[in-house]
């Protein structure tokens, strides 16, 4: 078959579906992934095709700071990204992608790439939609984690009754104006909020998590299946450094300090007072600085800083990790079996950070209390209290069991008639 994988969005949301992709290639199959043209270097470096589509943005390091400010602001975030960059591009979306389409057998959708469901209902083609976080799922039964109202977790005391009519309201509240102006053009019939409900496939909707992170709800649409987290880290593009190497054999296990692929271009303090932390705590560090102009004028012999090192490769070398909670490096955090401190940003990351927390393998700080001081604190519960680590091996344990890509790729199968039922190895909404 040929299969288009449509994505948007940082390392967290391309990663995922170049797993996926180099697993149905491993099949048989023809593979694009679709997305930003700023990727093309690293899809084309595994194998895979690229199909481009807009909007055409810089790499992280050549854009504004103040952009990545605005994207990455806890109540404003969302909104921006949405309203200022993706909705006004819909229509460019619309026909990169449906060029991109041309002759494929299915397409898979991303969360956030409003184009996709809109490209599927209108030709009649196959296609099934993915989420990559359970917020997306914005359910009743496990709600959401908004990044600028932490406290709105505590509602779910209310039951899924209240929580639901709350769901509403804030659908009501957010609408996708653009692309359902753009939607009633190409004569769709209004199949829902494009950024809630509407994004689902009514064919099937892959839950690209582990069961273990979050179970199946009630008000999932049906016919979701969880697949396990398609970890791909970078490691076919990146080996870890000699350097990094040599410091990991050379002493006890450190901590390492981490802000994924976006977060890290508006660092600020953060690894300054992570340094501080880790020599309070008498710790050995491991800095991901991303790029060299985070790197700090002077390191203590128990601390080394690296631009990149492939996350299977070194967390589990880790007695902890503290990172922003994107889901990327949470699964991979999970998987390595070791606890967490995880300094939430926006969007999905403290509705992440919630579940791991829950999972009794994770602690939160906030990123505007982060400091010396509060950091040394977390860490010191983390690494004081044994119980973390038992649980953070338990839950690797699981996950490491689990292959996500492989899954994934039998429920694409299985949507196009194509192999056995694969049910007993994932799990179906409600089950």
């Amino acid at each position: 078959m040929r299969i288009v994988l449509s994505t948007f969005g940082s390392f967290g949301d391309l990663h995922p579906y170049i797993a996926i992709g180099l697993e149905l290639r491993a099949r048989g199959h023809e593979v694009v992934i679709a997305t930003m043209e700023l990727y093309r270097e690293k899809i084309e470096k595994v194998g895979l095709a690229i199909a481009p589509v807009r909007p055409k943005l810089s790499p992280p390091q050549d854009q504004d700071r103040e952009l990545i400010n605005k994207i990455l602001h806890p109540r404003k975030g969302p909104q921006y990204l949405l309203e200022q960059i993706i909705f006004p591009a819909v229509r460019d979306s619309y026909d990169d992608l449906l060029l991109a389409v041309s002759g494929a057998d299915l397409l898979v959708t991303h969360p956030v790439a409003p184009a996709g469901p809109l490209v599927g209902r209108k030709i009649g083609m196959k296609w099934i939609s993915s989420v990559l976080a359970p917020v997306s799922f914005f359910s009743a039964y496990d709600p959401p984690v908004p990044p600028h109202l932490s406290w709105f977790n505590k509602l779910r005391m209310l039951g899924p009754g209240p929580m639901h009519l709350v769901n509403n309201v804030v659908k009501k509240f957010f609408r996708a104006k653009e692309v359902e102006k753009f939607r009633a053009e190409l004569g769709l019939a209004d199949y829902g909020n494009p950024i809630f409900d509407g994004q689902h496939s009514p064919t099937m909707v892959l839950a690209l998590f582990s069961s273990v992170f979050a179970a199946p709800q009630p008000d999932w649409p049906p016919q979701s299946r969880i697949t396990g987290f398609p970890f791909y880290d970078g490691g076919l593009e990146t080996p870890i450094p000699p350097s990094l190497l040599d410091f990991l054999d050379h002493g006890p296990p450190p901590i390492v300090f981490t802000l994924g692929s976006t977060a890290v271009w508006v660092a600020q303090d953060f690894f300054k007072e992570s340094i501080e932390a880790s020599r309070r705590l008498g710790r050995r560090a491991v800095l991901l600085i991303g790029d060299e102009r985070n790197r700090p004028p002077s390191l203590p012999e128990t601390v080394i800083a690296v631009d990149y090192a492939p996350y299977q490769s070194l967390l589990p070398r880790a007695c902890a990790v503290v990172h922003s909670g994107g889901v990327g490096t949470t699964a991979q955090g999970l998987r390595a079996g070791v606890p967490t401190l995880i300094v939430p940003f926006a969007f999905d990351q403290p509705d992440n950070a919630d579940h791991a927390r829950r999972l009794g393998v994770s602690r939160t700080l906030a990123r505007n209390k982060y400091s010396a001081a509060t950091a040394t604190r977390e860490l010191g519960e983390l690494l004081g209290d044994s119980g973390y680590a038992q649980r953070a091996r338990e839950v690797g344990e699981k996950i490491q069991r689990e292959n996500g890509a492989a899954c994934a790729a039998d429920f694409i199968e299985q949507a196009m008639g194509l192999g056995e039922n694969k049910e007993e190895l994932t799990y179906a909404a409600g089950d």
